[in-house]
């Protein structure tokens, strides 16, 4: 019945879309790199023939998107922004998305997709967790970890990698020690001392590049690091004995939102553009050439096709949400502080 309701809706958008939206220009700003190259190979082709419209694709990261749309305030030159789920939340606190119209497809969706404020939606996600060096640890029968608390055991002296809290990976271990010792977004001072006085000694860099970081691995300076799933992936692809898992305490979702600009000047198109996104056959091509795990419920992956992807409503449901915004309210001085004495 729901392929019905898709196919139906495809039709009506192909007669709607093309003799209404022949001309029309969609401007998407969203990420570069290997996300973009999905984007206009395996998702944009589809939709300006199915719609009739056509994409501009505007790249750059989510600080330099974010602040596009404070520099085109009033005079919106974006029509849908892509952005991760922290700085979609300050996005949607500054007024930036406009509501998301009505569909079924947002009805095939897991819980973790929704974003409260209904301005705008998850379409896709990889999950903060623990990497590691398989050879390593088995050579030296060390066993898997299973808990963010392995990551202060001392036999990881000076073997440990952590990206900076400026860097979700990063903040998202800073939360989870909170956590973990009393305290969380609300009351940080927990983690702080955690890492001050536990994880330190252990800690060889607080490193925010993906390179860097997969050269310390790859030179066996670092043999375990708090990492997202998708990176990690990244990194096992090319042969490098790198393992990946989740804490039994709970990995961390980092997803990719979607909204609507407020005040674009093509607007259903915009939601349009969100809701095919979210389809099977996009959603897929997202999750196989991009590594997000897929956000629609119906999207089936072959076994090969799941590895190093949040996948499936087990994975999806043990997936944490961080409250961004308490984070977004006390990020810069969390990172002065993380600065003064974290990394001092």
């Amino acid at each position: 019945m729901r392929a019905l309701v898709y196919g139906l809706m495809a039709t009506a958008a192909v007669w709607c879309g093309t003799a209404q939206a022949q001309q029309k220009t969609l401007y998407v700003a969203a990420y570069g790199g290997s996300f973009e190259q999905t984007m206009r190979k395996e998702i944009i082709p589809g939709f300006e023939k199915q719609y009739g419209v056509k994409v501009e694709y505007v790249a750059g990261n989510s600080t330099d998107n974010l602040a596009k749309l404070q520099a085109q305030k009033g005079n919106q030159q974006i029509d849908l922004v892509i952005l991760d789920d922290g700085p979609m939340y300050q996005a949607v606190a500054l007024g930036f998305c406009a509501d998301l119209a009505k569909a079924p497809v947002y009805d095939d969706l897991y819980d973790l997709a929704k974003i409260p404020s209904n301005k705008a939606v998850n379409f896709g996600a990889v999950g903060t967790g623990i990497v590691y060096n398989k050879k390593v640890f088995d050579e030296n029968g060390w066993p898997a970890p299973t808990s963010w608390k392995d990551i202060e055991d001392a036999k990881y002296k000076k073997k440990l990698v952590v990206p900076p809290i400026n860097n979700s990976y990063g903040l998202h271990a800073l939360v989870m020690m909170a956590r973990l010792n009393g305290g969380g977004e609300k009351n940080i001072e927990p983690g702080f001392e955690e890492f001050t006085d536990k994880i330190n000694p252990n800690v060889l860099a607080y490193e925010p590049s993906p390179g860097k970081m997969t050269e310390l691995f790859q030179s066996g300076q670092a043999n375990i690091a708090v990492w997202g799933s998708g990176r990690v992936k990244a990194l096992a692809d090319t042969g490098f004995p790198a393992a990946f898992v989740y804490p039994k305490e709970g990995g961390v979702v980092l997803a990719s939102a979607a909204c609507q600009v407020e005040g674009s000047k093509q607007a259903a198109e915009a939601q349009q553009f969100i809701q095919y996104m979210l389809m099977p056959t996009a959603q897929m091509a997202l999750a196989v050439d991009a590594g997000f795990g897929p956000m629609n419920k119906t999207v089936e992956l072959k076994p090969e096709q799941q590895k190093g992807l949040p996948y499936g409503p087990e994975q999806m449901s043990k997936l944490l949400v961080v409250d961004w915004d308490t984070i977004n309210a006390n990020r810069e001085v969390w990172n002065k502080r993380w600065t003064r004495e974290v990394e001092r």
